[in-house]
């Protein structure tokens, strides 16, 4: 058995591990534990609309995209539709 020198370094270990790896993992995250460019730039990202002229845009911009895709489905329905015997 140990004597009462050991019990106070098993305390010491029990305490201090727990500070010493929260105080690793804790301190300078922005540089340990980064990604570069992880996080797309400001004119790479989506712009949402915020005036009038804009909105009106970006909604005739959705339904010309709508209407081609509709129409790209009908024609292939009808062209699988022409081919069933």
């Amino acid at each position: 058995m140990g004597g009462p020198n050991l019990e106070v370094f098993k305390f010491g270990m029990y305490i201090m591990f727990p500070i010493a790896w929260m105080y690793y993992f804790g301190t300078n995250l922005e540089n340990r534990f980064s990604v570069p460019d992880f996080w797309p730039k400001a004119e790479n990202t989506h712009r949402i609309p915020f005036e009038r002229e804009e909105i009106q845009s970006e909604l005739e911009r959705l339904k010309q995209r709508r209407l081609a895709r509709r129409a790209r489905r009908l024609e292939k329905e009808e062209t699988a539709q022409d081919e069933v015997p």
